[in-house]
Order: structure tokens, then C-alpha cells, then sequence
């Protein structure tokens, strides 16, 4: 069991952000590593951020980008255990998604509005 701490700040432009901390008292960055499908991927960058933790950020490449689901996990390179994780998702299995919960909204809509004119010439 790692003894590490990484929380997601945010993720903007291309790059995820996040704080690293530890239990343990340390003054050297603790090794990690970034994986997708199984491989590891270069930009990772720790800085510290003067209250005893590191600051992490890592522009994600535009190379691993695809459709589908495209999974990112933020592990410990000693034990590698899973400190972290983000998912991209885009393109055509996403777009099934929205097409399927805009047909339910919009026949949801549809009988909201029957309900509503059943109502008003009930009324009358």
C-alpha cells in the first residue's frame, strides 16, 4: 500500500492537474508514472508546492487521442498501484449516447406537451 496521495485540480488546455502528497516525510519527488492501454507516456512534470507536496501536471498527447474511450491511469512506480485516473471519451461512441438521450428528452417532451393541452381544454 503506497503511502501517496494524488487529487485531481483540473484539466485544461490539454494539460491534467493535479496534488501529489504524502504520509510520509520526504523531500524527494516520489516516482510515477503515467499509463495508457498498458503503455507508458513521456510529460509528466512534479514540482513542489511549498506546503510539503507536489504539484502535478501532464499535457495529455494528442497522438493517444482517438474515438472511444481512451482511459489514463496516474500509477505509483514502485508498487505500481493506481493513484489516479481519467477518461477521454469522443467520436462515434459518443455520439450514440447523445443521439439516444436526445430521442428519450424529446419524447419526454412530447408528452409533457399532450399532458399539457389535455389540461388546459379540460379547464376550459
Amino acid at each position: 500500500m503506497t503511502d501517496l496521495t494524488l487529487t485531481k485540480t483540473r484539466l485544461f488546455q490539454g494539460v491534467w492537474e493535479g496534488a501529489l502528497t504524502s504520509s510520509g516525510k520526504t523531500n524527494t519527488p516520489p516516482s510515477i508514472e503515467v499509463t495508457h492501454l498498458e503503455q507508458p507516456l513521456d510529460g509528466l512534470e512534479m514540482t513542489e508546492d511549498g506546503a510539503g507536496g507536489w504539484a502535478v501536471r501532464f499535457p495529455v498527447p494528442v497522438d493517444v487521442i482517438a474515438d472511444g474511450v481512451q482511459t489514463f491511469l496516474f500509477r505509483d512506480a514502485l508498487t505500481g498501484e493506481t493513484l489516479e485516473s481519467f477518461a477521454l471519451i469522443g467520436g462515434e461512441a459518443l455520439s450514440d449516447d447523445i443521439r439516444a438521450e436526445m430521442n428519450l428528452l424529446r419524447e419526454e417532451l412530447d408528452m409533457l406537451k399532450r399532458a399539457f393541452r389535455r389540461h388546459c381544454l379540460e379547464t376550459m
